[in-house]
Formats: C-alpha cells, structure tokens, sequence
C-alpha cells in the first residue's frame, strides 16, 4: 500500500490525501453514470425569470401545455413541461437473408405478354443527378444557438414562452419586436386567435415588471411593430409601439395576399434590414416572430436570413406547422360556395430536411399523402436555431389538410424522435456529406431517379378511365408503356439498394437506416403494384365489367387487400404465377414491418402502416364525377393558399 502512494506522488498516505483520492475517484465514477429517469410522472418547470442572465441555449426536448390565461406570477410556469428539438441511438440489424432473387426481378419488369408497344427501357444510370441549383428548382434551396423546436397546442401556450424571452431580452435594454404575419387565406383563424390572445404577452410582461421593481430591479420598455407578408412586406404601424388595441387592430386589418406567394425570408431580411441596429451606440435589441403555416417560397434565401440575424444579434421566432415528411408539399380541401364543387389546392410545407429524404412516388405518380414529419421545415428550424430563437410547433389538428393521414392526432412522441432530429446543415454542407458516403448517396441518387416531379413519364393514369372499350384500350396502351418503364426502374432501385445493403450497420445515422429501410420496403411493394396495375387493365379491357350506378361516367383505380391473379396465359408469356406474386408481396411486408419494429412511433414507421394498409393490388370501380371538372362550363377561381 505505501509503494502505491508512492507512485502517485503522495508519501506517507495522509489521510487528507487518502479522503482526495477516494473523492476524486468516486466523482470521475460518477461522471459515466447515467440516470434513469422515470418518464410516466408528472413534470413540473420551475424558473424564475428574474434569476439568470441568459437562458439555457440547449436542444430543447418538452411540451408546452396549453393555457391561454396570464400567468399570475412569472416565477413558476404552471402545467407540464417545453419539447423543443422535437423529435439519437438506436441501431437495429441489417437486412437478413438478402432480397429476391434476380429471375423475379426480371420477370415483373421484361414481361413480353405486358409490352405493347416497343420502347426503350430506361435505368437509373440514364438519368444525371441534377445539382444543388437544379435541385433548387423542385424542393427548394438547399450567436448563440437556439432551439429546433417547442411543441405547443396552441398560440396562448406560445406566448407564455414568448413572455419569458422577451422579458430575459428586456433586462438590460428596450425590445423590438416584429411581427411578421404571413398574409395567406389558411391563416385568418390563426391571425384572429393571436390578436385575442396578445394580452397574454403584455400582461405576464407587467407582472414581471412589478416583481422586479419590487426588487429594485430595473427593465426596460417592450415596442411592437406589425408587419404582413406575401409576395412584399406590408407595414401595419407607422412605428413601433407599446398600445396594445392599436397592436390588436394592426393584427385585424391584415388582409389576404392575392399573390399566394409566401416570400418568408425575404420579409425577415428587410425587417431586420429596417428594424435593426444601424447606430452602434443604439442598445435597443430586435426580435423577429413569424406566424405562418407554410414553409414558404424563398427558403434559398435561409443562409443570407442567417447571416443577417446573427450580426443582428437578433433571436427569429416562428409559430408554424411541422413539415410534410420528405415531400416539399401538402394539399388543402376547399369548396367552392357557388359551385359546390371541392378543390385541393397544394402549399409548401416541406421537407423537414434539406432536401428530401425518401421516395417521392407512391407507385403510381407523386405522394398524394400529408403525412407529419414531427419537425418543422427544415429552412425555417434551422434559421430558429441559428438566430438563438425558437420554432413553435403547433400541433393541434388542421382541419383543412386533405387526406385521412392528414386527420387524428399527427404527433410523435418526443424521446424516440429525438434520434432521428435532422442534421440543419447548409444545404452545401448537407450536400458535401451525404456525397462522402456511398450508403447516403446511392439512397439519394434512386430518390431522384424515381421521382415523377422530374419525370412525368413515371406518372400512371389513376382516374378519368373511359366507359368507352375503345377510348380505355387507347388509354390502356399509353399506360401500359408508362408502366413497363417504371418497373425497369424500379428493379435497378432495387439492385442498388441491395448491393448497398452491407453499408448499413457502419451508417451512423438513425435518419439514413430508416431512410434505406423504408426505400427498400416501397419499391419492393411498388413493384408487385405496378404488376398488378397491368393485370387490372388487361382484365378490365377483357371483361368489359358494366358499371354498378348506371350514373357512373367514368372508371377509378382503387387499393385493395387481395391480389389479382393472372391467367394462364399471363402466366405462360410473362413467367410470373399467383405463387410468385404472393413471395414477393411477403418480403415487402416483412420489410415493411421490419421498418415498423426497427423504428418505431416515427413517421418511417407511420408511412410503412400507410402502405401496408392501402394493400398490394388494384381494382377499376366506376363512380360519377361532375364533369364541370373537365369539359370548362364553369370557371371557378380557386384561392391561391
């Protein structure tokens, strides 16, 4: 024992020493000990905003409750806890056993009984992968830090934490805050539910200056200035100010943007342009807050935004919706009051990343779903956390998203998601890292390659099938060519992504297994869709079924569970039986449930039961659709959302 106190430097062994030594061992012990915290109780946030400087600039991970009311004190906030970074881990095992073998693979995609007529089949090789300018074009451009993300049930819940920012601005110098509202149709209620709920601010902003002036503590003043936003910035105050019924009024006289541009980060530039320091010896600090439900039309302008408000020195807030998951946009349902006739226009609000993640086509043209990412869009989080603010997650429902995806609650829960947060990297720095590994850049070179928006030849007919045999066997035969081709390149997605497939234990990102996992499961799916697509209209054409409502004016494809088998002769020239058929649609379940074990409460998860539960085949079914849709009688000016 002596000769080891010896060797560390410490002769004799002093009990001082000796108590040092012990300590300093049990703290580094402690240093690698991780707690385990039980969830299912009841969390309480405790602050006062009168203690610290600053606050904590942490990757937020809490829910903000809803509670329109002023708080009566500022020193608690009452009911639950704040999620920001709204959803890192989690691993899984690879692929087991490898995919289907080539014959089938072959077999589905060559079928001489399907071809028509003859056309060249194109492969994933034939297509260039378009830069980060002509990526622009289709999915947009790609201080302190802030937080990712505070999911909140609504805007008097935002405000709450609102109140407390700006008053931890406030300590030392006067605050302007801007108030960016996009001027939109969607937005009306919204608009109207803030102005109600803007006293909210002032008021908690009053109590907490009583507190400190009881405290000798001295605050200074709060100015608002209101601004709208479409296509150009609008002022609604000839200056800032501190009356709220002239803030509430400003609020109330925003009216709708005709242009349907939302041009979001050009209105922050040249408020921050406008509003900002020009004086060096001015101390008044400036915040940006913008209330919008899209991600707007501009976000290639996110990096110059960034620039601007860090310089500025001045935190952008955002109260806005999570993103679509891995697709630039979603659709709204809106009727016409004269017509009754119901339209779905699309809004930008997506992706959550920059630049999609995952498949663009859903095996007949592009997504027609409005599944939750749990994030914001990506330009938007991203400029929150760089500026030092915060995005706002509203996750109440949207009554006017189309689709049953779109309908229910559409939140995830935050711990899982945490993994699986995106990266918030310039779109240059995203692009140069995912170009580094060829696990990520084979994911994305398929990405683009089957993506209808940039080649319309992938887009299968769905709808509008005619009652006349002669008019569907033409309609027939340019689908059926359609067809053929995307299976061809459905099969090389597939290679690819099995020849990847050893890559995936070493990637180190949760996003980008689940990523490959879903691909892979889709296009596996698809490709059994597509085949059946084919026997649908061969048998429809065959069979000329007669419509069940003698109103009905026209065919529809339609999902279904069970599988349409083919006919002897089907078989016989394309090589593919009923037993086939039903191999591959099991290892696209296999692999869509892997992706719903392996990442679960996720919306890789989520969009695999979407999938599952829409089947693996096809069915043409007639119905009536009003042909004022089609033959122009009727002119109706669908709003510009």
């Amino acid at each position: 024992m002596r000769n080891m106190w010896k060797f560390i430097g410490i002769e004799g062994g002093s009990s001082l020493a000796i108590s040092v030594i012990i300590h300093a061992v049990g703290l580094a012990a402690l240093a690698f000990y991780k707690f385990s915290i039980d969830h299912t109780t009841d969390q309480v946030a405790v602050e006062t905003i009168l203690a610290d400087e600053e606050r904590s600039h942490q990757e937020f991970s809490q829910d903000l409750s809803l509670d329109t009311r002023a708080s009566t004190s500022l020193t608690t906030q009452a009911g639950g806890v704040v999620s920001d970074a709204i959803g890192v881990g989690g691993g899984g095992s690879g692929f087991g056993g490898g995919g289907l073998v080539a014959s089938s693979q072959a077999k589905i995609g060559t079928s001489e009984v399907m071809k028509g007529p003859a056309l060249s089949v194109a492969t994933i090789g034939d297509l260039s992968i378009p830069g980060t300018g002509e990526m622009g074009l289709d999915f947009g451009e790609g201080v302190v830090k802030g937080a990712t993300g505070a999911r909140v049930q609504g805007y008097g819940t935002a405000m709450g934490r609102l109140s407390q920012e700006l008053f931890r601005m406030m300590r030392k110098d006067p605050v302007t805050v801007v108030w960016l509202f996009d001027a939109s149709i969607s937005l009306r209620d919204d608009r109207k539910e803030i102005s109600e709920n803007f006293n909210k601010i002032y008021e908690e902003l009053r109590l907490a200056q009583a507190e400190a002036q009881a405290a000798n503590i001295k605050y200074s003043p709060l100015e608002s200035m209101i601004c709208s936003y479409g296509e150009s910035l609008k002022k609604l105050l000839p200056a800032p100010t501190s009356d709220i019924t002239a803030i509430q009024k400003a609020i109330s006289s925003v009216t709708d943007d005709e242009s349907g541009k939302e041009n979001t980060f050009q209105a922050i530039i040249k408020a921050l342009d406008e509003f900002g320091q020009k004086n060096p010896r001015d101390r008044r600090k400036l915040a940006i807050i913008v209330v919008t439900d899209e991600s707007g039309d501009d976000d290639e302008l996110v990096e110059d935004a960034i620039a601007k408000a860090v310089k500025a020195r001045a935190p952008v807030y955002f109260m806005g919706r999570e993103a679509v998951f891995g697709y630039p946009t979603a659709n709204v349902q809106w009727k016409d009051p004269e017509t009754g006739l119901t339209f779905w226009p699309s809004v930008k609000r997506g992706p959550e990343t920059e630049f999609p993640e995952c498949l663009q086509y859903d095996g007949l043209g592009g997504r027609r779903d409005n599944s939750s990412s749990g994030f914001g869009p990506y330009a938007q989080v991203r400029l929150a956390k760089e500026s030092g603010g915060i995005f706002f997650l509203l996750s109440g429902e949207e009554k006017e998203l189309s689709g049953s995806d779109a309908r229910g609650n559409r939140k995830f829960d935050d711990l899982p998601m945490k993994e699986y947060e995106p990266q918030l990297l310039s779109r240059r720095e995203y692009e140069a890292e995912r170009n580094k590994s060829e696990f990520r850049k084979t994911i994305w070179q398929v990405i683009v390659a089957i993506n209808p928006n940039l080649d319309q030849e992938l887009r299968l007919q769905r709808e509008n099938f005619s009652m006349d045999p002669a008019t569907f066997s033409r309609q027939k035969q340019t689908n059926f060519s359609r067809c053929l081709r995307s299976l061809s390149k459905l099969n090389e997605g597939i290679r690819l992504l099995e020849k990847i497939e050893p890559l995936r234990e070493a990637e180190s990102q949760p996003r980008w297994r689940a990523a490959y996992d879903l691909l892979y499961a889709q296009l596996l799916c698809y490709r059994v869709r597509q085949f059946q697509y084919l026997l649908a209209l061969n048998h429809h054409e065959r069979e000329k079924p007669l419509p069940k409502n003698p109103k009905s004016n026209e065919w529809v494809l339609r999902h279904v569970q069970e599988l349409l088998a083919p006919t002897p002769e089907e078989v016989r020239a394309s090589k593919v039986d009923m037993k086939e058929l039903e191999a591959q649609k099991k290892k696209a379940i296999e692999m869509y449930n892997r992706v719903i074990a392996e990442h679960p409460n996720t919306p890789w998860a989520r969009r695999a039961a979407f999938d599952l539960r829409n089947g693996f085949s096809y069915r043409l079914v007639d119905r009536f659709w009003d042909p004022r849709y089609y033959d122009g009688s009727v002119k109706v000016n669908v709003p510009k959302f």
